[in-house]
């Protein structure tokens, strides 16, 4: 049974409305799938009906099987009741299954009874169910008798089966609305995880009436709650008080630190989790020149549009609404931290708690949450590992749960911030390892709380990612190998928050070392994660720069911005959140079809004015500014500065 208290789900819709899409996300991150597929082949001269098949077929992972029931309407009803509890079957349509039992070849036959027999194997189902079926009932009427049955069949079929299923949800023009059960969440049910127990919706741990929790960090050890969520909002006066001025407000409360914990998720390589759009992206960019934009469109933020409508699976897309700062808070041991101010990490720690500093400013800007995260403080990595092995898939976990808990709260983009000393000099070893970098090409130069640089620092540092990289050189570089001996705790979260927001469909902005070392990582665990990922600005950091180029995320700006991670990300979101606006709420341009001048009423006049009809001249002739000749004729003087003809 899915996490959400679901084991069985009717998704409706009509045609082209997106429900077979859909209902693919809420299956997404099982570790395998069964589809079962009802409809007949064809005919096979009717290429437009074997296109569609050809598109369904595409989009389904490798790690996907397929079963044929076409041949027999009695069959659907024997898959779904063999399945058992560790699969998770999708079945799509019900219309085809319909079409196939109305068929001749199987009358004469009691459909009534054959409908009965599949809502009892639906309602008995030990597996994780989901049924595709398509809403005629909205429509008209048809005048044929094959039509009338076939509307009759399926209704008769849809109603038995919705009654049947835990939830229904009702797809239409991509809009997704929960008809069963009524407080249903906003969100996909998550099927459950392989070893994940039955959690019941409403008590969750962690939430309001959850049992009591096993130690942090223990084997078998249930989900702690997660951090308080800040809200940051701006100052009531438009110039701040003076740093510590009795009376200052700060802008949220604190939140709270919490250890990682284990969970019954698990993150193995190969995972298989969903993709954007990849029609929707293209068919937004070709739509912004069709729009009424003077002057040339975009330039570089067209790729905003194409990202955002992928990721949305829209060709419209809408400029992101809630958004999430997620500060991840974990200091580095040994040379990797050389030249780092003692503390100051804690205290950027601690004043985003406050909401204060940079980063809480712009995210108040922004209308944007804030959370702190404080992960496990990593081990020198040139004397030995920067973390155990459990610590790793503890903090995996932790991550996955914060883009969770995000995506539940209807967060619609995160963004991913890290503050600890060291954090470059981790992630330029993660680089390093997965893309066979020199460490000093990827480590910038240290600067000093004073504002100067200090090159023996950097030497220190550079140093110690070599005789990591020369501790390690016969160890594994797989993605949890590489964690553990050399990425630490942030990291490690940071790759967590990635695989977990690509589950949920969510797009992530990188800034910063940490989140680009991230991706390198999660590329061995899903290689989708990838493409939900964004890069506002590389920062100046040649780290940043490699990993974005292996990656494939060209950095949208260059403005060289070093504000602290996250924060670069927030100053450049309103920048972005103006291209989407532009593209999502300007017409079509007249001369391809777009209303034209004609469609703007006339203004009524502000005052007393003329009111006759007469019609009027095209420019009125202006008042003399002062004494002189203000008309050039045949036999008049020229007005100073005028050329006479």
């Amino acid at each position: 049974m899915s996490v959400d208290g679901w084991n069985t789900l009717l998704v409706l819709g009509g045609i082209r409305s997106g429900k077979s899409e859909f209902a693919e996300s809420v299956v997404a991150d099982a570790p395998t799938v069964r589809y079962v597929a009802t409809a007949p082949a064809g005919d096979p001269e009717d290429t437009e009906w074997a296109t569609r098949l050809a598109a369904h077929r595409a989009r389904r992972p490798g790690s996907w099987t397929t079963e044929e029931t076409a041949a027999d309407p009695g069959r659907l009803a024997e898959v779904i009741a063999a399945a058992g509890p560790n699969e998770t079957l999708l079945v799509d349509d019900l219309g085809g299954w319909v079409t196939v039992l109305l068929d001749p070849a199987h009358q004469p036959a009691d459909d009534t009874a054959t409908i009965a027999e599949l809502a009892a194997a639906v309602r008995a189902s030990a597996a994780r169910l989901v049924l595709v079926s398509p809403e005629v009932g909205l429509s008209l009427v048809p005048t044929t008798p094959l039509g009338r049955a076939f509307t009759d069949a399926l209704g008769a079929t849809n109603r038995a089966v919705a009654d049947a299923c835990d939830a229904v949800a009702l797809v239409v023009a991509g809009q997704t609305a929960w008809l069963k059960p009524a407080a249903a969440p906003t969100h996909p049910a998550t099927p459950a995880r392989p070893g994940q127990a039955d959690v019941p919706a409403q008590a969750r741990p962690g939430q309001a009436g959850a049992p009591a929790q096993a130690g942090p960090g223990q084997p078998g050890a249930a989900d702690e709650a997660l951090p308080e969520v800040l809200t940051p909002a701006a100052p009531a006066a438009p110039a701040p008080a003076p740093a510590g001025a009795p009376g200052q407000a700060d802008w949220a409360a604190p939140t709270m630190a919490l250890p990682m914990v284990a969970t019954g998720l698990v993150i193995q390589p190969g995972m298989e989790l969903p993709m954007p759009d990849d029609y929707t992206g293209p068919q937004a960019v070709d739509r912004l020149a069709t729009l009424d934009i003077p002057g040339a469109g975009l330039g570089v933020l067209e790729r905003v549009v194409g990202f955002a409508a992928a990721t949305q699976g829209t060709a419209t897309p809408r400029p992101w609404g809630p958004v999430r700062v997620l500060l991840l808070h974990g200091d580095h041991e040994g040379g990797a931290s050389a030249g780092a101010t003692p503390g100051e990490s804690a205290r950027r720690a601690r004043q985003a708690r406050a909401g204060k500093g940079a980063l809480a400013r712009l995210a108040a800007e922004n209308g944007a949450s804030l959370q702190v995260v404080e992960t496990p403080t990593s081990a020198p990595i040139e004397e030995g590992p920067a973390l155990t092995g459990e610590r790793v898939e503890s903090a995996l976990r932790y991550g996955w749960r914060l883009a969770e808990q995000a995506a539940d709260a209807g967060v619609q983009l995160l963004v991913l911030a890290a503050c600890g000393a060291g954090t470059e000099t981790a992630a330029a070893a993660v680089l390093a390892a997965t893309a066979g970098a020199e460490p000093p090409a990827v480590l910038g130069r240290v600067m000093n709380e004073r504002g100067e640089y200090d090159d023996a620092a950097w030497m220190v540092r550079c140093a110690a990612v070599r005789d990591a990289l020369h501790r390690t050189r016969r160890s594994s570089r797989e993605a949890k190998d590489i964690l553990a001996e050399l990425g630490g705790g942030d990291v490690a979260v940071a790759t967590g928050v990635l695989l977990g927001a690509t589950a949920r469909r969510i797009p992530v902005l990188l800034d910063g070392p940490v989140g680009v070392a991230a991706g390198m990582v999660s590329r061995d665990l899903a290689g989708q994660a990838r493409h939900w990922c964004l890069l506002p600005d590389h920062g100046g950091r040649p780290g940043v720069r490699l990993a974005a180029d292996v990656l494939g995320l060209t950095p949208l700006l260059d403005l060289r911005l070093d504000l602290g991670e996250g924060a670069t990300a927030l100053a450049a979101l309103p920048l972005l959140r103006s291209a989407l606006t532009l593209a999502a709420g300007l017409p079509v341009h007249p001369a391809l079809g777009g209303g034209d001048d004609e469609d703007f009423a006339e203004p009524e006049p502000a005052g007393p004015g003329p009111t006759s009809t007469d019609p009027e001249p095209e420019f009125a002739e202006p008042e003399p500014a002062g004494p002189g000749p203000t008309t050039i004729g045949p036999d008049e003087p020229v007005a100073p500065g005028r050329r006479a003809d």
